[in-house]
């Protein structure tokens, strides 16, 4: 059982109430004075000692349930906890839904994570990694005529490489995108329909990317990831313009 912790007053800031219970949690968390499974005060002392009503103050922390970071018991108090990554994912899904060209934006974002992740997956990848990477791998070929299931043989396959890189922080980014990347996957998927010579380049590009990771070439695994996105971009431009496999061949 953990003591209560004792904490100072917070800077008159100005602040919402909201802001200075969220702040109150931010600051001790990062300094290392508030762990997982610590309790928190009453909330009687501590509405009063961060000069927020209690009103405010169990409004905060419902918020901040629902993000994971403290869980409320009755007849024990708030405790701190270790908040679940995977909440970022609907986070993240819901706030760029409405946006326009979001999946091409995000788009950005993967290729940064990846690009690092897949450097680090050269130098650092398991044998169980290896056998990981080979089962994607192997999907993909499976499921070359199937939208859905190629798609998540495609996505399963880039999971994998994070993975491999051993980088919590590059983990959780890329799995809190997972919603939209699973869009993005899932359309370069249904450029098959125009381009039937793209289902080599899908197979041979991630046996290359493979190739890459086991050989333990961190130069040569990032050039041949940003040649693959590249690739697949040119796709998507010849289909936006109207391009299709048939029409070269006629």
């Amino acid at each position: 059982m953990t003591a209560d912790l004792e904490i100072t007053r917070l800077r008159e800031s100005g602040g919402k109430g909201f802001e200075k219970v969220f702040a109150f949690l931010r600051e001790r968390l990062l300094a290392g004075s508030l762990r997982p499974g610590d309790r928190l005060i009453p909330e009687r002392d501590l509405a009063a000692q961060l000069g927020v009503s209690r009103p405010i103050l169990r409004e905060a922390l419902r918020a901040l349930t629902v993000l994971g970071v403290v869980e409320i018991r009755d007849r024990v108090g708030t405790i701190v906890r270790r908040p679940d990554p995977s909440v970022l994912n609907d986070f993240f899904t819901f706030a760029f839904a409405q946006q326009s060209d979001v999946v091409d934006d995000v788009m950005q974002a993967r290729i940064a994570i990846e690009c690092q992740a897949v450097r680090l997956a050269a130098e650092r990848a398991t044998v169980s990694d290896f056998e990981k990477l080979q089962q994607a791998l192997a999907r993909i070929v499976e499921t070359i005529d199937d939208p859905d299931g190629g798609s998540a043989a495609d996505f399963d396959f880039h999971r994998a490489v994070v993975n491999a890189g051993k980088s919590e922080t590059l983990i959780v980014l890329h799995n809190s995108l997972s919603g939209i990347l699973m869009r993005s996957h899932r359309g370069r998927r249904e450029l098959l329909q125009a381009f039937d010579s793209m289902k080599t380049y899908l197979i041979e590009d991630h046996r290359r990317i493979f190739d890459a990771i086991v050989g333990r070439d961190p130069e040569h695994a990032e050039k041949v990831l940003r040649e693959h996105f590249a690739i697949g971009d040119n796709f998507r431009r010849r289909a936006a313009i109207g391009e299709s496999d048939a029409r070269n061949d006629s």
